[in-house]
């Protein structure tokens, strides 16, 4: 997919949000990267294979997390 060189990370790496934009809409919340995957602006993905990554954002300095 990707023509770029060096080649962007592909869909199934770790780095894969690396890949260049290819489109761009950030009025509808979202961006499509030259490896096929669907970076959306909550950090959340959509694989060219329809796997779902859910949405993986820092958390807000000083923020405290509590076990449940």
């Amino acid at each position: 997919m990707c023509q770029h060189q060096p080649a962007c990370p592909t869909a199934d790496s770790a780095d894969r949000e690396a890949a260049r934009l290819t489109a761009h809409h950030p009025e509808q919340g979202w961006s499509l990267l030259c490896n096929g995957v669907l970076l959306f602006e909550d950090t959340g993905e959509l694989l060219p294979d329809g796997q779902i990554i859910a949405p993986h954002r820092p958390l807000s300095a000083g923020q405290v997390t509590t076990a449940a």
